[in-house]
């Protein structure tokens, strides 16, 4: 299971929510705090979730939330609407980076991602759910494309149409008609801007684009497993200091430079042996080609 599955199920699940996509940040310039709720060194992971909420009319929120420690459970610290969110800005709408920064209406922050891969699947579906929920929320009764607003328009646009006195007084403006227009239709809803973002990420490619950040994701993911998992056995044989404070023994410092040194020697040999293979198999078809070319000539005489 991954981060994000892990994240929904202790986070959001239990608010009736479904996350829609989380990134890893980090701060670009870290925020000076006089103390932290916990967590002895401020060792902690950040992560900003989008998420919808399943009862309807559905909600569009961005949450921030913080995991302390390696095997604690994760915290939601901070949650702001999509109606909240003034600005999204991808810093160069030029060149995949990972820096990105989000502006509400009481506070801004300045983010860097984990990869500029996952920055930008991050925005590229945070573009796509706000269209969809402005969209929705235009929608509204007598609002631009609403059976209400039609109706009206068609019956202006008929030429036929006989008009009442009423009417025609509303038309030209008089103030109970004018004060009904406005609380029906209403004040247009400010939209989140996204700026310095590139095409790419807003444009109709995007379902092609999502794949290959996706795939970038999970190439970068398995390069630092199998870092880690190659670093691991030489830190778990590295010196350790005994209960008192002491430094290790000359003995096991030597310990650990030969089992190094024969570590690299073997990788050595194993590169060694490859590279054998591949000469001899470019010796063997080097034998297939000068064969085929001798039965070509002569069987073409």
């Amino acid at each position: 299971m991954n981060i994000q599955s892990v994240i929904n199920r202790e986070v959001f699940a239990p608010r009736d929510e479904r996350i829609l996509v989380a990134v890893e940040v980090k701060r670009r310039k870290r925020k000076r705090v006089p103390f932290l709720p916990t967590g002895g060194k401020g060792e902690y992971m950040t992560y900003i979730c989008l998420s919808v909420t399943n009862k309807r009319p559905a909600q569009l929120l961005i949450t921030k939330v913080k995991r302390f420690g390696g095997s604690a459970p994760f915290t939601r610290r901070s949650q702001w609407s999509v109606e909240q969110l003034r600005q999204v800005d991808g810093i160069d709408p030029n060149k995949d980076c990972p820096e990105f920064d989000l502006v509400f209406d009481n506070a801004f922050d300045q983010w860097v991602a984990s990869s500029a891969a996952e920055k930008c699947i991050f925005i590229q579906i945070m573009y796509h759910a706000c269209q969809t929920y402005w969209e929705g929320k235009e929608g509204v009764p007598g609002g631009l494309g609403s059976p209400a607003g039609d109706q009206q328009k068609d019956h202006r646009a008929s030429p036929g149409a006989q008009v009442s006195p009423g009417s025609q007084g509303g038309q030209r403006g008089g103030p109970g008609a004018q004060a009904r227009r406005k609380s029906t239709v209403g004040p247009r809803p400010r939209q989140t801007e996204f700026v310095n973002c590139q095409s790419k990420l807003t444009g109709d490619a995007c379902t092609v684009n999502l794949v290959i950040y996706r795939c970038k994701v999970f190439f970068n993911r398995m390069k630092k497993v199998m870092v880690s998992k190659q670093s691991s056995p030489q830190a778990g044989a590295g010196p350790r200091a005994s209960p008192s404070g002491q430094r290790p023994p000359v003995g096991s410092m030597a310990s650990v430079v030969k089992r190094a040194s024969q570590a690299l020697q073997e990788r050595g040999e194993r590169l060694g042996r490859a590279e054998d293979k591949t000469v001899d198999l470019m010796h063997k078809a080097q034998q297939f080609a000068d064969t085929a070319h001798k039965l070509a000539l002569k069987y073409s005489n």
